[in-house]
């Protein structure tokens, strides 16, 4: 009864912690992206090199991931996010200081997303621990933060750099992502019920599901109140943490990942460059981040509601294949609008579906891999974000030196996140198939071994089954039942 009284209180306090903390953790990340004109101007430099600025951020926040998922679950989530509220305040209060980009490069790339990172993969994994029914829903709130964060924080910055510089702006940001230590602290650990009981009695209990059986078997080695601290016993532990590397379905998830991340990364970075290339003003170019942000927030909200309706529940990973393949069209029609009142539309459409899809990759990763291994999981999600934050910012800042115009740029982002909707839905559909393949084997086995008695006398209808196709059979039912 305690749980669930505060996960009410969570709702309202710890998610509004869980929001603030991804809202100024990722969305300072995103507002760099209002200082890239800045940058290149006073630096001098080209669009590729000034690029790498925001992919290292952005890498650096997801390559340590799991290292912050390995600090909540070794230490505590409190003391993971307190850090790394330190570390990034460091990292923007010393970049107030640069003398050149490599400067830049180290202190808002490397230390500040370091920062991030400590916070971002221990405050999405609180939320579920705390959340069964309305997993989807409770999400969609607390990353609403996100949404919240562009919306406040992207005419802010403006309004700083046009006041204080970019250096005092920087400086501001430093004091303000102080705040996530405030954050940590709120974080209330949860112990959860099973962590206690006897795991054998619990898994003999008939109204215990298969895939809370195979999450308790999990929780039951790797818990710190049951396992010994041995080499050998650590390093099973470490095993069954992340055993779930070698499931199919996370292995298409995560190649699949890798090209939806290469193909959102860029438009952060050059959407106000781009708009301030067709003539719109800078005021307005911040208003269409701050335009994107709130309805990112609509975004998290309604499909985190929709998609924890009954008719919707079964059909997640659909709802997250389409609001993919939706900012892919997005960004392939981007060349076309060059006008402030046709880049507002892209901005309403484009933030929404990023929200839709943002809130739905915790709840499809938990669907695939299950609550207990949900924490390291996420941490090898957003580690897979790394290579492609790295890489395709700078590649698109090359392609636009090269071209002279954003098109090249904005069509490959567009056509990596289509091909990442289509990887998913082709691996679903190959299953499906397989499984059908399956069931009708099944069927046509009953058939061939039924036996009906003629006297004294049993004959049997057919021969029996090919080999090959009972043990696919076989391995069919094992993993249907694993399940």
């Amino acid at each position: 009864m305690e749980r669930f009284s505060w996960a009410r209180k969570f709702c309202c306090g710890g998610a509004a912690a869980k929001g603030w903390s991804r809202g100024v953790s990722f969305q300072v990340s995103r507002c760099i992206s209002i200082f890239f004109v800045e940058f290149q101007t006073y630096f001098a430099q080209d669009y590729a090199r000034t690029a790498w600025i925001h992919s290292i951020a952005d890498c650096a926040t997801m390559l340590c991931a799991p290292l912050g998922s390995f600090i909540s679950n070794r230490v505590s989530c409190q003391v993971g996010i307190m850090l790394g509220g330190m570390l990034a305040s460091t990292g923007l209060i010393l970049s107030s200081f640069a003398t050149s980009l490599e400067h830049l490069y180290l202190s808002l790339g490397v230390l500040t997303g370091l920062g991030f990172a400590l916070c971002y993969s221990p405050a999405i994994a609180m939320v579920g621990k705390y959340f069964n029914k309305r997993k989807a829903l409770a999400y969609g709130i607390a990353m609403s933060g996100s949404g919240i964060g562009t919306f406040i924080l992207a005419p802010v910055v403006q309004l700083l750099i046009e006041q204080f510089s970019w250096r005092g702006a920087l400086l501001i940001l430093g004091g303000f992502v102080l705040n996530l230590c405030v954050c940590g602290a709120l974080m209330r650990p949860i112990t959860l019920k099973e962590d206690h009981e006897n795991p054998p009695e619990l898994l003999g209990q008939e109204y215990v599901s298969k895939a809370q059986k195979q999450d308790l078997k999990q929780i039951s080695m790797c818990s710190p109140l049951m396992k010994d601290w041995s080499h050998e016993c650590l390093c099973h532990c470490s095993w069954q943490e992340y055993n779930f590397l070698l499931m199919p379905d996370f292995m298409v998830l995560a190649v699949s990942v890798l090209f939806m991340a290469y193909g959102c990364s860029p438009l952060f970075v050059y959407l106000v460059p781009y708009a301030l290339s067709v003539g719109v003003s800078h005021q307005e170019a911040a208003f269409l981040m701050s335009i994107l942000g709130v309805v990112d927030i609509i975004g998290n909200i309604t499909f985190g509601w929709l998609t924890d309706r009954r008719c919707l529940k079964k059909y997640r990973h659909i709802c997250y294949l389409f609001a993919v393949g939706m900012d892919g069209l997005c960004c392939l029609f981007l060349p076309v609008l060059q006008s402030f009142p046709l880049l507002v539309p892209f901005s309403f459409t484009f933030g929404y579906f990023d929200g839709a899809y943002v809130t739905l990759i915790p709840v499809v990763t938990a669907d695939v891999v299950g609550t207990a291994s949900l924490s390291s999981a996420l941490g090898v999600v957003y580690f897979l974000h790394a290579v492609p934050y790295l890489l395709s910012p700078p590649i698109a800042g090359w392609l636009v030196d090269t071209t002279g115009s954003y098109t090249a740029s904005f069509l490959l982002c567009g056509f990596s996140m289509i091909f990442s909707s289509i990887l998913l839905c082709f691996a679903r559909l190959t299953k499906k198939i397989k499984r059908t393949h399956l069931r009708s084997l099944a069927k046509d086995a009953n058939t061939k071994q039924q036996i009906w008695t003629n006297g004294t006398m049993a004959y049997s209808v057919a021969g029996e089954l090919d080999q090959k196709d009972v043990e696919m059979l076989a391995i069919d039912t094992n993993s249907y039942c694993n399940r």
